[in-house]
């Protein structure tokens, strides 16, 4: 079979490797343009990019994907089917061409989780099980009739980037599995609202996350919490406002918490306590979170040992709620 591939990030460059790997004929590779990126704001290109590069594939780049030009390029390349990985969402024409039709892999277990961020969200909602699902493109994004699914568990300490590594893995057996199941004639489409129907589900949202949703809410459970932390983290990452003694407002990162419980029930709720050396931990309602790695603007991320070497924390210092 020809394939056109569709796919911006590592992730996608990992299933492109692997589709290649498997022999597969693959006629053309679409990613987005390159965008200036950085402090210094030099042309970034896409991990996807690179992948087709280094392989000497044909490589499409279009500002608009509804731009009659790059549609016939598309038509001329007489692919049997299309693959997506982490790539925008196409439009009918597109996605409609190509006589097997054009697939996904998406992080979830549809149909939960559909939207841009299912990894970060399942870590958030502190799920213990989460997976991959292949699907046929439809007209609503992350709806269509599903191909094949993988089911992994997370562990109670796994924070996002540790399972979107496992994901990108394990999906590169999967994204092969669904196109040699296509090949041979053997897919069996099974329609997500058939799904839901049958097991009367309540759905789960992955929508994109932008950095005003990564403040921590610090009236929440510690186990809430402790899971959104490790569902940001790496990236985005979640933040904290707090004012130090000078009453300066510092915006740090927290990349990694632990749960612990109260020792003192008479302790002030929301206040900082530290030994100024080796630990700093929130108070909260109904147990407390230790800080165990953060980040301040300008600086680079650091144990809390490092940060409080530096930091001149006192327990004068204020969260900002």
């Amino acid at each position: 079979m020809r394939i056109i591939y569709f796919g911006t990030p590592e992730f996608a460059a990992s299933q492109l490797e692997a589709i290649l790997a498997a022999g597969y004929d693959v006629a053309a590779v679409v990613t987005t343009p390159d965008r200036p990126a950085g402090r210094g704001k030099q042309m970034h290109s896409s991990e996807v990019k690179e992948c087709a590069l280094r392989h000497g594939l044909p490589l499409l780049q279009p500002e608009k994907l509804r731009d009659e030009a790059f549609v016939e390029q598309l038509r001329s390349y007489d692919a049997d089917l299309f693959v997506v990985v982490a790539f925008r969402m196409l439009p009918e024409v597109i996605w409609s061409m190509p006589p097997k039709g054009t697939i996904n892999l998406h992080a979830s277990l549809l149909p939960q989780y559909r939207g841009a961020a299912p990894i970060n969200h399942a870590i958030i909602n502190g799920e213990k099980e989460t997976g991959l699902t292949t699907f046929l493109l439809d007209k609503e994004i992350d709806t269509g009739a599903m191909l094949m699914q993988r089911k992994v568990a997370i562990s109670e300490t796994m924070d996002a980037g540790e399972l979107h590594d496992m994901l990108m893995y394990l999906g590169n057996d999967v994204i092969v599995k669904t196109i040699k199941m296509i090949e041979e004639g053997k897919a069996q489409a099974e329609s997500q609202e058939d799904v839901i129907e049958k097991q009367k589900m309540v759905l789960k949202s992955a929508p994109k996350i932008f950095k005003e949703d990564c403040y921590i809410d610090w009236k929440k459970p510690g186990s809430d919490i402790y899971n959104f932390v490790r569902g940001l983290a790496p990236y985005p990452a979640a933040h904290a406002k707090i004012k130090n003694s000078d009453g300066e407002i510092l915006d740090l990162k927290i990349f990694k918490t632990e749960l612990a419980s109260k020792t003192d029930e008479n302790e002030d709720i929301f206040s900082i306590k530290t030994d100024k050396k080796n630990y700093l931990e929130v108070i909260l309602k109904d147990s407390a979170i230790k800080i165990l790695k953060i980040q301040q603007a300008g600086k680079k991320a650091m144990s809390i040992a490092e940060f409080l070497r530096g930091a001149r924390v006192s327990e004068d210092w204020k969260l900002i709620l």
